[in-house]
């Protein structure tokens, strides 16, 4: 029996670009469908049922933000963004409506499969497991306790709270509000630099760097992304 290739639905209304993805995702083991315009991409979901949505923020006929918007309403389909160098709050505000990732254009295909891949995964449990191993570190949730290399780590319950948002989505990029909104609540969404300190405390508490099997990589001007090697 053959093997089901996932389908990939490319909403983009640049033919170049539309030709150039429907190759390489076809030569890397993908079916595709295109659709030019934002309705038309929302009718290939209901249609098609595609695995994963490519999505330019740029449509003739709707912004990106409006196809997220309007597609979380009723799917949990994954969902990629391309978006170019001077589209950042664009990018910001389509991760924040639900998109689970993005690729800056000009891109390398490479980057782009990366982010297909992880999002392809299976999605976590919803409880995930007490006891996680990364590499060095150890993440007991029961006790509230984070192991570095055996030792024990003293962290905040903000710290160990910030930990865990980024812990549990692996390989996906989280942005300023997300996690400030989970970590300190609505009403701190705007404390960028607040995040960044705790950011830098925690690499330094956890042992993280360069070398590390793991990473808390960070998405200039976006947010932060957990990062295990060999696993997104």
């Amino acid at each position: 029996m053959p093997d089901i290739r996932p389908l990939i639905l490319i909403v983009d209304d640049e033919p170049q670009i539309q030709r150039f993805l429907s190759h390489a995702l076809n030569a890397s083991g993908y079916d595709t469908v295109l659709a030019e315009t934002g309705q038309a991409g929302l009718d290939a979901v209901q249609t098609k049922h595609p695995d994963l949505m490519i999505l330019d923020l740029g449509l003739p006929d709707m912004n990106g933000k409006g196809v997220i918007e309007t597609l979380r309403a009723y799917s949990d389909l994954p969902v990629i963004v391309l978006s170019a160098h001077d589209q950042e709050m664009e990018k910001i505000m389509a991760l924040d409506l639900g998109a689970d990732d993005f690729v800056a254009k000009p891109f390398a295909i490479g980057e782009l499969l990366a982010r297909l891949r992880a999002c392809l995964r299976p999605r976590r449990a919803q409880q995930p497991a007490p006891q996680q191993a990364w590499g060095h570190l150890q993440i007991d949730r029961a006790a509230h306790e984070v192991l570095a290399n055996a030792a024990h780590v003293k962290l905040t319950p903000k710290e160990f709270d910030l930990l865990l948002a980024l812990a549990d989505n692996p390989g996906r990029v989280m942005t300023h509000r997300q996690l400030l909104a989970k970590v300190w609540g609505p009403a701190h969404v705007d404390d960028v630099p607040y995040l960044r300190v705790f950011i830098g405390q925690l690499r330094q508490k956890l042992g993280l760097t360069a070398d590390s099997t793991v990473q808390i990589q960070t998405e200039a001007g976006v947010g932060y992304r957990w990062l295990v090697e060999g696993g997104g």
